[in-house]
């Protein structure tokens, strides 16, 4: 039986702000992404998601970001390199020590929103990422999206690198995410995302926004904790992946 994990971004709370539905998405997927601080989450959330992604025995990712609260990380920014290592480093090492006291530790670093964007095609910005892993603990993988150059640049390095698809964001022919304010970026009904889901794992293909067939293989699908209605999603996808006779299980999972 082919073997799949099903990742989800979590942790994204901030002091009084909430957002997301995190203890039901821990119950549906193998692995959790949870925010560093920097664009999201707070100390207690990180506490409380680790404990609770431990509890469930759900893998736990360091999910990293620029440092910008007000735009979600979302916005692009132009950080040196060295600096951004350290503030990568710096997530990675806070969430780590929730995860230990949860009797977990983190086991892999994914980029979140344009620093995600970024490492994929600037080699500089991918560069940092990959020494800030490398100097906190080799043995962590690096998620990233598939056939990305900062994949490419980790692997390059040593790094355990791991392709990434995305259930509910469009792709451009180029392969990247179609940017969040262009119409149709992100994908909303449930069925037409279990369909794309299967096909992606199974056929290693996607279909881009102007119909271009888009060949890789993926590791790790990520549903997205923020988007409306994620929890019906991540159920779905989830019993579509495992209709389609798919082992739902983290990739940081030996056998």
């Amino acid at each position: 039986m082919t073997a799949i994990d099903l990742n989800c971004d979590l942790g994204e709370a901030f002091g009084a702000w909430r957002m997301g539905e995190d203890e039901a998405l821990l119950g549906v997927v193998s692995s959790a992404s949870v925010a560093c601080g920097f664009h999201a989450g707070d100390p207690s959330t990180m506490r409380r998601t680790c404990a609770s992604a431990a509890e469930r025995g759900v893998a736990i990712g360091a999910h990293v970001g620029y440092r910008d609260l007000a735009g979600f990380g979302r916005r692009p920014m132009r950080v040196p390199a060295a600096e951004l290592a350290d503030e990568i480093t710096y997530q990675i090492a806070a969430l780590d020590g929730f995860a230990r006291l949860a009797g977990s530790r983190v086991s892999y670093v994914k980029p979140h929103g344009a620093l995600y964007n970024t490492v994929a095609v600037d080699p500089e910005q991918a560069g940092a990422l990959v020494e800030a892993v490398r100097r906190y603990d080799e043995d962590l993988a690096v998620v990233g999206l598939a056939g990305s150059a900062g994949l490419r640049i980790a692997a390059e390095q040593g790094l355990t690198a791991v392709a990434e698809a995305f259930a509910d964001r469009a792709y451009t022919r180029r392969g990247t995410l179609v940017p969040r304010w262009e119409a149709g970026a992100v994908l909303h009904d449930p069925d037409t995302i279990v369909e794309r889901c299967v096909t992606m794992v199974r056929e290693k293909r996607v279909t881009a926004v102007d119909g271009t067939e888009i060949e890789f293989s993926a590791q790790t699908v990520c549903v997205h904790g923020d988007t409306p209605g994620a929890v019906e999603i991540a159920r779905k996808v989830r019993a579509g992946l495992e209709q389609a006779a798919l082992e739902l299980r983290a990739f940081t999972e030996a056998g």
